[in-house]
């Protein structure tokens, strides 16, 4: 008998939910339908055809179905120039091909949103063994710490910049960290307030990586020069099997590309293989897909509200990124909520994750990620290091209904046990 009470204490919780966050849902429904328009008209305007899915071996070259997409990419984020590849291996990947791609010796990297996350510490030679690392090429790094309140403290970073700071760089989503993600708007402001006080050379850098499609305006849009992502992340909708994107200016972007392959060559060579299709068809896909996951984030904060749990944003809230942060009272309760995410997902339900070392991660991670394609933040994940405070980064999901199905049950088996 208790057991059913607390069953159908928790089904009355779920549709108070449901019909407390029906008018943000009717928000994000316009913002996916904004982008995809968005998106659909990049797709007219370069003349899609099925020839530009034929694969290309060898170098690459005369590839028109990746050169295409890269202009399609262009048009969406409103770039000069993009480079779209499945060479980029992930979202870390082609920050560090931005960052390696425009900094030289005796240049300064200032990350203004404070401390980057975990896996660019390795780059920059904050951690690991600084083999490759900015700091063995003599580029120097520093971050600004936020204010209390979470925003950039502008005063100091005026402070510190100097002639050789080259880059600027804005991470958008929170990371591992319990500061809020940034909005486009919060972006622009921050542009707008350093770039008067920097060289002219100065490059404002945004990792976008969780943000894209969020909402209606992307970072080059407000001010930025660079900006990165991962197309196992928002743009590859779900079905993108690898790669990674750079939107920006145009001598940006080759400084990037001949990063990525070797001066002299850049963007010219790369063989696509078979990875156009699901390129092309991802990224169609990608703003209703983000809805999706955006509407399952919303559900999830709703939620752990009821449920007096601390979770950010807040179901309201708007907006930037797919990531919601859920505060666990424990050790154990964090363990306990990624494992029924994990019970509950398509791929590997049977499997029971437990806290293990990660590379380029400093604390054991705890990760929930029964997805199809590996590493997929678009999918439905649940993870984070295991270290107080016992923070929780619950992000994407395919559909809404997944997502809802299984925070459900994790909100039931964490703190509706017997």
């Amino acid at each position: 008998m208790q057991a059913t009470n607390k069953e159908a204490r928790l089904a009355g919780l779920v549709e108070k939910v449901d019909n407390k966050i029906q008018p943000v849902f009717k928000g994000i429904q316009e913002k996916a339908l904004f982008n995809q328009g968005k998106v659909l008209e990049a797709f007219r305007k370069h003349r899609v055809s099925d020839y530009h899915f034929n694969p290309s071996t060898g170098y690459g070259y005369d590839d028109d179905g990746r050169d295409t997409l890269e202009k399609v990419y262009a048009e969406v984020f409103q770039a000069e120039a993009a480079l779209v590849r499945p060479q980029i291996i992930s979202g870390t990947h082609a920050i560090s091909t931005a960052l390696f791609g425009v900094l030289r010796p005796g240049d300064e990297l200032m990350y203004v949103t404070g401390t980057p996350y975990d896996t660019l510490l390795d780059i920059v030679g904050l951690t690991g063994n600084g083999i490759g690392s900015l700091k063995e090429y003599n580029i120097a790094y520093q971050h600004i710490d936020l204010c209390a309140d979470g925003k950039v403290d502008v005063p100091t970073v005026l402070e510190r910049v100097s002639p050789k700071t080259k880059m600027i760089a804005i991470q958008r989503s929170r990371g591992y960290a319990a500061r809020p993600s940034f909005t486009i708007n919060e972006i622009k402001e921050m542009i707008a307030a350093i770039r008067p006080h920097v060289g002219p050379e100065a490059v404002f850098f945004v990792d976008n990586c969780y943000g894209e499609f969020v909402e209606t305006l992307e970072p080059i849009e407000v001010g930025a020069d660079l900006i990165a992502g991962s197309l196992i992340k928002n743009p590859g909708g779900g079905i993108v099997k690898m790669g990674g994107y750079l939107a920006g200016r145009e001598d940006l972007i080759e400084r990037c590309a001949y990063r990525l392959t070797t001066p002299g060559i850049g963007r010219e060579a790369g063989a696509s293989l078979y990875s156009l299709l699901e390129m092309y068809q991802g990224l169609f896909l990608a703003p209703h897909v983000v809805g999706e996951a955006v509407k399952g984030a919303v559900f999830t904060a709703g939620l752990l509200e009821e449920c007096g749990v601390l979770s950010t944003p807040a179901w309201d809230s708007p907006r930037t990124d797919l990531i919601q942060m859920v505060a666990l009272p424990s050790k154990e309760a964090m363990i306990a909520f990624a494992q029924t995410i994990q019970k509950y997902s398509p791929v590997n339900a049977a499997v029971k994750p437990i806290p293990a070392y990660m590379p380029g991660y400093e604390d054991d991670v705890i990760m929930a990620a029964g997805t199809f394609i590996q590493g997929a933040s678009l999918e439905l994940t649940a993870d984070g290091p295991i270290r107080p405070p016992y923070l929780l980064y619950v992000q994407g999901g395919l559909t809404y209904e997944h997502v809802k199905l299984a925070v459900t049950a994790a909100v039931k088996d964490t703190f509706f046990a017997q």
